[in-house]
């Protein structure tokens, strides 16, 4: 039986950073549910399908191939993301999807559709799966599950800061209002809201370094085996 350590938390809290190097450091496979959301929201967009027309999204997401696999390109990429055959890596990051993930996220549809795939992932090896419902409704039977957060600022500074680095122009008020309504509907959906599972471990990820935090979490792993084995 394979084991599924689960990363959930808020946009800007570090999942996915995190996620990644806690993968490599315990030889696990690293799974990103986010990006299964984020591709309904760009074929949607792709189409022009109004993202905010529940029916029309959750009906295709009923048909997206989507194909999270190890990097194939060196240009900084964590995996790459197929979507219907398309390598969509980094358009998946553009402020359109950005905009409008948390919307087609909360369609109960369209998870049920993801939930379907990200299962089905979890079931083919051990894993580090990361997003905002794993250890709640995706895996609630995680060996390990881990709610990383910060405050909204502090997500906001990250997200100002990547976007800059990819030569993005956005302000920090202007990031920082998008993280407040990403959290508010992430919160608020009724479908699998955002929240930490009952079991879960809580990390605060404000004014860590990277390499912080990926020991603390990896110390909770840690002792959860030895519990676990003891």
């Amino acid at each position: 039986m394979f084991s599924t350590i689960a990363i959930d938390g808020p946009a800007g809290s570090g999942k996915s950073t995190i996620g990644a190097a806690v993968t490599q450091a315990l030889g696990y496979v690293y799974f990103d549910t986010g990006v299964m959301y984020r591709c309904v929201a760009l074929a949607a967009l792709e189409r022009d399908i109004d993202p905010e027309d529940e029916a029309a999204v959750s009906a295709l997401a009923q048909t997206l191939r989507i194909d999270v696999r190890a990097p194939s390109i060196d240009d900084g990429r964590q995996y790459t993301i197929l979507l219907d055959d398309h390598d969509v890596t980094w358009s998946l990051r553009s402020r359109d999807v950005e905009a409008y993930v948390s919307t087609v996220a909360a369609y109960p549809e369209v998870r049920t559709a993801m939930v379907r795939q990200q299962r089905d992932a979890a079931a083919s090896a051990d894993m580090v799966m990361v997003g905002r419902d794993i250890g709640t409704v995706v895996m609630p039977g995680a060996a390990v599950k881990i709610y990383l957060t910060a405050t909204a600022e502090e997500r906001a500074r990250r997200r100002q800061t990547e976007l800059m680095q990819r030569g993005v122009n956005a302000s920090y008020e202007e990031v920082l209002t998008g993280v407040r309504k990403r959290d508010a509907i992430d919160s608020q959906r009724v479908t699998s809201p955002l929240r930490p599972a009952d079991d879960a471990i809580t990390v605060d990820s404000t004014g860590l370094s990277v390499d912080e935090v990926v020991v603390a979490v990896l110390k909770i792993v840690a002792t959860k085996e030895n519990a676990h084995g003891s």
